[in-house]
This record gives C-alpha cells, sequence and structure tokens, in this order.
C-alpha cells in the first residue's frame, strides 16, 4: 500500500504544478471580487474545480441567493456526476462508501483521466496519493495568488487563465494518438462542441449542460462503434 500512495504522489505532482498556476489566477480574481485572502483560501480547500469556484465569484461578490449559486454549481459540475459513475468501475475491495465520498471530493477531470487510464483496478492507497498532492497545489496556488492580488499585469493573469486547458490536452492527446477508438470519441465529443457554440438554437443550451450533452453522447456513441470485449473468466 506504501508502493501504491507513493507511485500516486508521483502521477499527481504534475497535476498539483498546473495546479498552482490556475489556481493563482482564481486567487488574484477573488481578492480583486472583494474577497479576504483567507476567504479565497478556503473556497480552494473546500472546492477544487476551476469552472465552479471562477463563476461562484461573481455571485457571491453580488450577494446571490443559496439556491441561485447551488444550482449554478450544479449545472457547471453535473458532469463529475458522469467520471465518478465512470471511474467506480476501476476501483477494488478497497474502496468502502467513506473512501468513496472522500475521493468523489477530488475528482477533477485531471484526476479522473489519470485514474482511468491506470492499468486493471485501482485502490485507496494510490488514489489518495494522487489527490493529495493536486489538491494541496490548488490550495497553495490560490495562496500565492491572493497574496500577490492585482499586481501582474491583466495580459499575464488571462494567459495563467488558460493553462487548465493545456494541462488536460496533455492528458488526452497521448491516448488519441495511440488508440482509433480514444481519438474518435474526442473529435466527436470536439464536433458537438462546436454545434452548441455556433449553431443557432443549440447556443442557448448553458455551457455545463452542453457539456454532458457533449460527454454522454460522444460515450456513448464510442461504446457502440467501439465495444469492450469481455474478458474470459
Amino acid at each position: 500500500m506504501k508502493a501504491d500512495f507513493r507511485r500516486g504522489i508521483r502521477h499527481g505532482i504534475p497535476i498539483a504544478l498546473g495546479y498552482v498556476s490556475v489556481s493563482f489566477a482564481f486567487g488574484m480574481k477573488a481578492v480583486a471580487s472583494g474577497l479576504t485572502v483567507i476567504q479565497a483560501v478556503l473556497i480552494s480547500m473546500t472546492n477544487l474545480t476551476s469552472a465552479g469556484q471562477v463563476a461562484a465569484l461573481p455571485l457571491m461578490a453580488g450577494g446571490a441567493a443559496l439556491t441561485e449559486m447551488a444550482l449554478t454549481q450544479l449545472t457547471i459540475n453535473l458532469r463529475y456526476a458522469l467520471m465518478s459513475l465512470s471511474l467506480s468501475r476501476k476501483l477494488d475491495g478497497t474502496m468502502g462508501t467513506l473512501q468513496r465520498m472522500i475521493f468523489s471530493f477530488a475528482n477533477t477531470d485531471e484526476i479522473f483521466a489519470v485514474a482511468s487510464s491506470q492499468p486493471g483496478k485501482v485502490g485507496k492507497a494510490y488514489l489518495y496519493g494522487l489527490i493529495i498532492t493536486p489538491w494541496f497545489g490548488w490550495s497553495l496556488g490560490t495562496l500565492l495568488g491572493a497574496a500577490a492580488g492585482t499586481l501582474l499585469p491583466e495580459f499575464v493573469r488571462n494567459a495563467l487563465g488558460i493553462a487548465l486547458y493545456g494541462m488536460f490536452l496533455a492528458i488526452i492527446l497521448p491516448p488519441a494518438r495511440e488508440q482509433k477508438s480514444v481519438r474518435a470519441v474526442v473529435l466527436m465529443a470536439v464536433a458537438l462542441s462546436l454545434c452548441f457554440h455556433y449553431v443557432p438554437g443549440l447556443k442557448s443550451i448553458s455551457s455545463g449542460f452542453a457539456i454532458i450533452i457533449c460527454a454522454v453522447a460522444a460515450a456513448a456513441a464510442g461504446a457502440v462503434l467501439y465495444p469492450v470485449k469481455e474478458e474470459s473468466a
């Protein structure tokens, strides 16, 4: 178990380094929105969702109702439920209800992609190691960004905001180059996403629901076109 924990930490370090730059930008935006440094750090320590946290800032600053904030977060983060259902098939017998609840807190896009790519089943030791370093990196980046405030130029802050997408592409592209099925599913998801961005009528659908539809549709098409053969007992 110690070896699995150390392996999880090693796999989580690249994610943590990427999260530092992204959460740095969040920390600066949080302070600029009127939050204190402590408040910004506490938000990142109790949440691990860049899009959700950034979307919540104007709501908190504007004094929005709790119901509005809850519905906004549900819309943006509903995709994590799909990822959790998918990943649950790879969890071994060491993952009880409590362990599953703890891991669900940190089941981000990048952590999900790394955990899903592991051969065979994964257990709590590996997953604890995988989530602790990104969580620390996310919290540390928020602290540094909040402390820095608005000292950095605006173009630098905007550049930091795209770091998460670059990191996610770095995770997706290698298997997409090697496996035709992954490449096809990625291209289908991209095509659907473009439809929701440019096609009249579809443009009115919120980004959160668009992500859900793209993910479900692309995954369903991939399952039909490239079914996984059941291993013989």
